[in-house]
């Protein structure tokens, strides 16, 4: 069975030639690793290096920082993440996390914080985090309970050369408990909602940081909780403006958001290419799956699912890179991607997994590891309920 997916739709207007240069040379590297998954975080360990060495990682941060293109490239990481998600989940777990994970330095950043973390994100060298959820704030991120409060008795939360405590948890923290920095967002002033937040970069192994905690959950990835006890950050680790963290937050995720979509593209194209290849195979009444013209049928509503979602996604990637429409059309339409991409993903790889019959729910088959990965896509950067309200705000306006 030949598992590389078609790449007929680099040939739309969405794309140009740095982008089919990827998808030239992505599968057949991708299809290539023999990465051992049985432990998620030894795993993403390996992938991180695999695509460090190979190049890969350069698509996470701009060129003055060793990156592979002039700015990061929403494009450029929807194509990534199809192709390395159609290969192995986990290696698009990996590959993402380095950027959503530098994203906030990336927009945010000093020269210096650019210089110290950047080009080593991109060479692998140094593993990621976003820290921004916590147990009672997830989709409702001015909850947050995270305080950063002054070092020194006489000095005041806004005075901008104090150091700061950090106390507070963070949870469901990709690559918490094996990342080398976190991005974390905590309240600076409690009293001003989402105006009051400001983002620091927390290194590994800082007193006061906690981050043994692990989280398993039913598709294995490396997930922690982080416990900040008088956790001292310097003036020189606050990332972008005071109080501005929250704006910050959502600029990072807006790039990373029609990336998710991608992700769900190529979980999405390999339960279709495995249900294909089954369907040929498995004979019953004396002919194929495949001749059956239910089994067709499911096969095309699969592949219009799929197609519905890519172009919402690829659309909303060419707007984001090139500017296209208003801040909020943007916004707008990055949310259409994610929520129709995730919900088409889950139905598909659902009608892959009933055409597998009893092979489906086998522990170890594609169509079943595919169908736990696909699941905490729908939740993840955005549920989708959250998209469905910023599409209908959208609307009534």
């Amino acid at each position: 069975m030949n598992h590389d997916p078609s790449t007929d739709h680099l040939a739309l207007p969405f794309f140009d030639a740095a982008h089919r240069d990827i998808a030239a040379r992505l599968p057949e590297w991708a299809a290539a690793q023999d990465v051992d998954e049985r432990d998620d975080r030894a795993a993403c360990r390996d992938w991180v290096r695999r695509l460090g060495d190979a190049g890969w990682l350069r698509y996470c941060v701009a060129a003055e920082h060793g990156g592979a293109l002039p700015a990061l490239d929403s494009r450029a990481l929807v194509v990534l993440r199809e192709t390395l998600a159609f290969h192995s989940p986990l290696a698009d777990f990996a590959f993402a996390m380095q950027g959503l994970g530098s994203g906030a330095i990336s927009l945010g950043g000093t020269p210096a914080q650019r210089a110290a973390y950047l080009p080593a994100v991109a060479r692998g060298d140094k593993i990621a985090a976003f820290a921004l959820s916590e147990p009672d704030a997830g989709s409702d991120v001015a909850a947050m309970q995270l305080q950063a409060t002054p070092a020194r008795a006489d000095c005041v939360a806004d005075e901008p050369d104090g150091a700061l405590m950090l106390d507070g948890r963070k949870t469901w923290i990709s690559n918490g408990g094996m990342a080398d920095f976190y991005c974390v967002f905590a309240k600076t002033d409690p009293q001003a909602g989402s105006r009051g937040i400001t983002a620091f970069i927390v290194d590994r192994g800082t007193p006061g940081l906690d981050d043994s905690a692990h989280i398993h959950v039913m598709a294995p990835h490396p997930l922690a909780e982080l416990v900040f006890t008088r956790c001292r950050v310097e003036a020189d680790q606050q990332l972008g403006e005071r109080n501005g963290g929250f704006k910050l937050a959502m600029q990072t995720l807006d790039i990373f958001r029609a990336s998710v979509a991608g992700a769900a593209l190529g979980m999405a194209r390999r339960a279709l290419a495995e249900a294909i290849d089954h369907a040929r195979r498995r004979r019953m009444f004396g002919q194929t799956l495949a001749d059956f013209q239910l089994t067709q049928a499911k096969l095309g509503e699969m592949a219009a699912l799929i197609d519905a979602g890519a172009l919402l996604t690829y659309r909303a990637a060419w707007m984001r890179d090139t500017q296209q429409g208003s801040m909020k059309e943007r916004s707008v339409a990055a949310a259409m991607a994610k929520m129709t991409a995730t919900e088409n993903a889950q139905r598909v790889i659902d009608m892959a997994l009933q055409m597998h019959g009893g092979l489906g729910v086998k522990v170890g088959t594609k169509v079943e590891s595919l169908y736990r990965d696909i699941r905490s896509l729908r939740i993840y950067e955005g549920a989708t309920e959250v998209q469905q309200l910023i599409i209908g705000k959208a609307v009534l306006a």
